[in-house]
C-alpha cells in the first residue's frame, strides 16, 4: 500500500497511464537496481519502485509544487533511498538499469536523447503519456535513440510501452 496525498501533482495511480507503469513495473525486477523516475509527479512510481527492492532511485519533476509533494509522499511512504530534483534532463546525472517516463508524448521525443544516454546497457525504460495512435511515433524515435521496442499495454487508449537499450 502506497500512501499519495496528490495536491496538485499528478499521480495517484488511478489514471490509465499510472495504472499502465504500475502493471508494467510490477513484471519487472527491481532488486539492487538503480532507478529513474522523469516526471515523478506526487512520486507513486518512485515510491513503488523502492517497494519492489531498487537500490537507489532519483524522481525529477519540473514543477517546484510537485517537487515538494514527492518529498512529502516519500517522507509519508519512508521510501529514504530516493532522492527528487526540481528540474528537467538536466537534471539527470549518472546511469540507470531502469528508467521511468509517464510525462506526454511531445516532451517524452524531445527528450528521448537524454534518457538513453543514461541508461545502462541492456537497460529497460518505460515510456507512458500517450495515445496508442502516437505509439509509431514513440517507437521511431526509440529507434534513432538505440531502443528497441519489446512490449505495450494500453487502457482507455493510453499506452505504455517497454524498450531495452541495445
Amino acid at each position: 500500500e502506497i500512501i499519495i496525498t496528490p495536491k496538485m501533482s499528478f499521480g495517484t495511480g488511478h489514471h490509465a497511464t499510472a495504472y499502465g507503469m504500475m502493471k508494467a513495473m510490477l513484471s519487472l525486477d527491481f532488486q539492487e537496481k538503480m532507478v529513474l523516475d522523469m516526471g515523478c509527479g506526487t512520486a507513486v512510481l518512485a515510491i513503488l519502485a523502492h517497494l519492489l527492492g531498487s537500490n537507489k532511485v532519483i524522481a525529477i519533476d519540473i514543477e517546484e509544487w510537485a517537487y515538494n509533494n514527492a518529498l512529502e509522499n516519500i517522507s509519508m511512504n519512508g521510501s529514504s533511498n530516493i532522492v527528487v530534483h526540481n528540474g528537467g534532463k538536466e537534471k539527470i546525472e549518472g546511469e540507470f538499469d531502469i528508467i521511468l517516463a509517464n510525462i506526454n508524448r511531445n516532451i517524452l521525443i524531445q527528450d528521448m536523447y537524454a534518457y538513453s544516454s543514461h541508461l545502462l546497457q541492456s537497460g529497460l525504460i518505460l515510456f507512458s503519456g500517450f495515445y496508442e495512435q502516437d505509439l509509431d511515433l514513440i517507437k521511431q524515435e526509440a529507434n534513432r535513440q538505440g531502443l528497441k521496442y519489446i512490449s505495450h499495454n494500453s487502457k482507455n487508449n493510453w499506452v505504455t510501452a517497454k524498450f531495452q537499450k541495445l
